[in-house]
């Protein structure tokens, strides 16, 4: 996919996106975990979790809310920017630091994360797609390796609030 077709997707999803991140940080997390995604391509009941990180060049700290599955206890989630040729800008920030911040509903955990490799990986592909399976067709409009991540616990936070 072509960073113009990307920049299109962005554009038509950003009023969409925005609202529900508002909606998730508004309500603490009792809002916008669960919800239709048919709009955006996604099945009637997806997931979502928010991550919380530094912007590598910028220093703010930013959120982003991201389809979530569960993977073997961790939170898995897709680098997939709609199957740009380039990893999106939370995923080059994420990489940068060795934790991370996330929530799902209403509780919030410091955590590390990490990129599962080999069988694993291939294992959690499957899981992946077979919740959400619009990342098999990004993962076909685009040369690039969609990046997995899967995010552990380490100690509880408060939820999130707006960002910088």
């Amino acid at each position: 996919m072509s960073n113009e077709s990307s920049a299109e997707i962005a554009a038509a999803r950003k009023d969409w996106k925005t609202e529900h991140m508002e909606m998730y940080l508004g309500s603490g997390g009792a809002q916008g975990h669960i919800m239709d995604i048919t709009p955006v391509g996604g099945p009637v009941l997806g997931t979502h979790c928010m991550i919380r990180f530094k912007g590598r060049k910028s220093g703010r700290t930013l959120i982003t809310p991201l389809c979530y599955t569960m993977v073997g206890g961790e939170v898995l989630i897709c680098g997939s920017k709609g199957g740009a040729d380039h990893h999106p800008n939370w995923y080059l920030n994420l990489i940068s630091a060795p934790t991370v911040d996330f929530q799902i509903g209403t509780q919030a955990w410091h955590g590390k994360w990490r990129e599962p490799e080999g069988e694993e990986r291939e294992f959690a592909w499957k899981v992946l797609i077979s919740n959400f399976p619009f990342y098999a067709d990004y993962q076909k409009s685009t040369d690039r390796k969609l990046p997995l991540i899967l995010m552990s616990a380490v100690e509880p936070i408060p939820v999130f609030t707006a960002p910088e």
